[in-house]
């Protein structure tokens, strides 16, 4: 094994003993093309379900104070 594959293998290893795992997962790539304006789309198509949605808004309202604090 080179020197690179074991000092990884190594660093695995003691990752595992504390009880971690390996996981992979896939996300968007933002590099792609129309991603930023697909982006736009799913963020104005939220907007518009938010805006009719007034339990929702009154619940935003009542937590805004909690939210503002954490930015302090």
């Amino acid at each position: 094994m080179s020197h690179v594959k074991s000092r990884v293998q190594k660093q695995r290893d003691a990752l595992r003993k504390t009880g971690l795992r390996p996981v992979l997962i896939w996300v968007p790539d933002t590099r792609r093309p129309g991603f930023e304006e697909e982006c736009r789309r799913q963020c104005l198509l939220v907007a518009q379900a938010d805006s009719t949605d007034m339990a929702m808004q009154q619940f935003m309202d009542e937590t805004l104070p909690d939210v503002e604090s954490w930015t302090e």
